[in-house]
């Protein structure tokens, strides 16, 4: 029985390369219908924010003039929609349709005497086009409050006095301005509506009729405002929430998922799951971001700035699946004149000026127009291709595990099995996820592995190989950990990591357990020793004496880890110079490949190599620092939000330039050895490198 064991263990390797092939087949379906999905939807929307216009205008001499002029440039510059935020008496104000007044300042007004128990809002409206509609809407807000009010006149103007302070009573959250929208609709704008959950408690049939009003607006999406969605409770239950889905359902409403949110609103993935994930992906720029362009600095500094907004618009739209860009901005007061000013004009230059940000969308193949999600369709034969792909996946991850024990493959694939089918009953999302990290920690493991052991074979056998073979094994050694991004993709094959609401998870693990496998395999497992032999290896260098020299290289190693750790994922900034460098690629290749592949570990990866084949003592651990590029070639797929045919561009692109850049690498090298190699000779020494190195290679 053990014989047998053994037996089905040596062919077992072959057993499972199979089923990661039969894997990777099943996964081309999956992979292709992504691609369909992410191209459903190609209308970019350019959405300002009409509640900040009206905030800018408030300092300006003639407000109404300043808005429709900036309307005008709005939709010259590209700008298709405006955001309506639901109505305050405060925008209410700013909208020149009432005066807001305190007790104490209807008094000076009034000059009248009113009762110092008092401690009200008064309004007066400012015009008689409107009056009838922001009477009929306050009042019907208050009412839903239980909030008391009653006529007022002053100088034959009418208005209301409500009962309650001014600075509760001007925060109160109303329906959004129909006098605005109808404004903005006649001028040729789309309408979307930020609806917020402050209005409570909450009532369903109040949200009926506040979207069958805006129903006849035409009004298609809606942005969340606020930390929670509309209908949430803190009680948790989500009754409300998958009412408000039926209501958007039934007005066919989408709902704008704002990106990069410190935390998403409340309730959101029970909304979003109840709505099909008619959502579709939103990019903020924020006042902050705005206000940066009216600080005090040189015109060409201003311009670097305009260009960097440009180029973060398009990446939002090409890399990361955005449809909407929410532009807002506010008054400031500037650095040089003291006077108040706003940076609407350098947001125009972002959006329409030199290699500004619409056209290069446009150029990118998107269309400006109304935002809409992307179109949902299923597999045919789906559960059979997930279950082909799942056994890949458990091969795969196998594979990398037996090169540390092959003489129990085949217990390890059982384990593998029947945890899969364990962790699968509990939760099918949770053992795709963990199969992703798995497939992406193994994949590039695997690679190094295979490439680490034919070249060790080589300078055993000394079978002689143009060192220039090193380039074909780099690009055998990418393909073999591109089979883990291809697995990553066809695992997480759902709409929740398309739109970012659910995400690969251990993007760090990924980056670092290569590292270390790839270490451990390097030291212990690629010189085919016996468990004694390694026992025996591994006392020795734990007694070698350290050095000074080795503290120093111990200690810029523990910071250049620490670095790249920072740098893995989304944390960590970049630096001026490599922005400047980032922005520079992508201007002028449309895909940057990621800086760390093709000028650091990829052209490492080829020293190595080509080092090796001319059977350079130390060679394999310069080749091991490749697994650097190969796990970030592996992460750009984890990036599941990124359109997979930008992730395998970006990836080629690495691998492409890696092999350019290491050229200048391979040249460098030869250059170095010359001289070395001269200066020994000109001492009467062998002309020969020679590296001291205490493991026999």
């Amino acid at each position: 029985m053990l014989n047998g064991y053994r037996q089905i263990n040596r062919k077992m390797l072959r057993w499972l390369w199979c089923l990661v092939i039969l894997g990777i087949i099943a996964s081309i379906p999956v992979v292709y219908h992504r691609m369909n999905t992410e191209s459903t939807s190609n209308n970019v929307e350019f959405v300002f924010n009409y509640k900040n216009l009206l905030q800018i205008s408030d300092y300006k001499p003639n407000p109404r003039q300043f808005v429709e002029e900036q309307l005008t440039l709005m939709q010259q510059a590209g700008i298709t929609s405006m955001a309506v935020n639901e109505s305050t008496l405060n925008t209410l104000k700013l909208s020149r349709r009432i005066e807001l007044f305190s007790s104490h300042e209807a008094t000076a007004l009034t000059q009248t005497q009113i009762s110092p128990d008092q401690n009200f809002t008064y309004i007066l409206f400012a015009e008689k086009d409107s009056e009838l509609e922001m009477k009929t809407m306050i009042e019907q807000n208050f009412t839903r409050l239980n909030i008391k009010f009653h006529p007022w006149t002053y100088k034959q103007q009418n208005g209301l006095i409500i009962e309650m302070p001014l600075a509760d009573a001007s925060l109160v959250p109303m329906d959004p301005d129909p006098v605005t929208m109808t404004l903005l609709k006649d001028k040729g704008f789309h309408i979307v509506a930020m609806l917020s959950n402050h209005r409570q408690p909450f009532s369903l049939d109040y949200m009926e009729d506040v979207l069958k009003e805006l129903d006849q607006f035409d009004i298609q999406s809606v942005i969340i405002d606020g930390a929670t969605v509309p209908g949430y409770s803190n009680d948790g239950e989500p009754n409300d929430i998958n009412s408000m889905a039926g209501l958007f359902n039934k007005h066919n409403v989408a709902v704008a998922f704002i990106e990069m949110q410190k935390a998403d609103p409340l309730g959101f993935d029970t909304l979003a799951n109840q709505l099909h994930y008619n959502i579709f992906r939103l990019h903020k720029f924020s006042e902050k971001d705005a206000s940066k362009l009216l600080e005090n600095v040189t015109l060409e500094e201003l311009d670097q700035q305009i260009q960097r907004y440009a180029d973060r618009f398009v990446l939002a739209v090409k890399d990361r699946n955005i449809r909407m860009i929410l532009l807002n901005s506010i008054p400031a007061q500037s650095e040089e004149s003291g006077m108040y000013s706003d940076p609407l004009k350098h947001i125009y230059s972002i959006l329409d000026g030199t290699d500004g940000a619409v056209t290069r969308i446009q150029d990118a193949g998107f269309t400006i127009g109304s935002a809409h999600s992307f179109s949902l369709t299923d597999i045919n034969m789906n559960t059979m291709l997930t279950i082909l792909i799942v056994l890949g996946s458990v091969s795969l991850i196998t594979i990398m595990m037996s090169a540390f024990v092959p003489s129990h493959a085949l217990s390890i694939l059982i384990l593998g099995l029947l945890g899969t089918g364990g962790i699968g009953i509990l939760s099918s999302n949770l053992l795709y996820k963990m199969l992703a990290l798995g497939v992406a920690i193994s994949a590039p493991s695997i690679a190094l592995f295979i490439t680490m052991t034919w070249l060790r074979n080589k300078q055993i056998t000394k079978t002689s190989t143009t060192p220039w073979f090193a380039f074909i094994l780099f690009l055998y050694t990418s393909l073999i950990s591109l089979i883990g991004g291809i697995y990553i993709v066809s695992l997480l094959d759902n709409v929740t990591y398309l739109l970012y609401i659910d995400q690969f998870i251990g993007v760090r693990m990924a980056s670092l357990v290569p590292i270390v496998l790839v270490g451990l395999y390097l030291l212990f497992f690629n010189e085919g020793l016996t468990f004694e032999g390694k026992i025996a290896k591994a006392k020795r260098l734990l007694l070698t004496h350290i050095s000074v020299l080795w503290v120093i290289g111990a200690g810029f190693t523990l910071v250049v880890m620490l670095y790249y750790i920072s740098r893995t994922g989304n944390g960590g900034s970049a630096t001026s110079i490599e922005l400047f460098f980032r922005s520079l690629l992508e201007n002028t290749i449309g895909i940057r490949p990621r800086n760390k592949e093709f000028l650091f570990s990829h052209p490492l990866f080829i020293l190595g190599a080509y080092l090796a084949l001319r059977r350079r003592p130390g060679a394999l651990y310069i080749l091991a620092l490749g697994i650097i590029g190969q796990t970030s070639l592996v992460d750009t797929f984890a990036h599941l939000h990124t359109p997979f045919h930008i992730s395998l561009i970006r990836a080629t692109y690495g691998v492409i330039f890696g092999a350019v850049v290491s050229l200048l690498y391979l040249g460098v090298w030869n250059v170095l050895e010359i001289i070395w190699n001269k200066f020994v000779t000109s001492s009467g020494r062998k002309p020969s490198i020679k590296v001291k190195d205490n493991i026999t290679m």
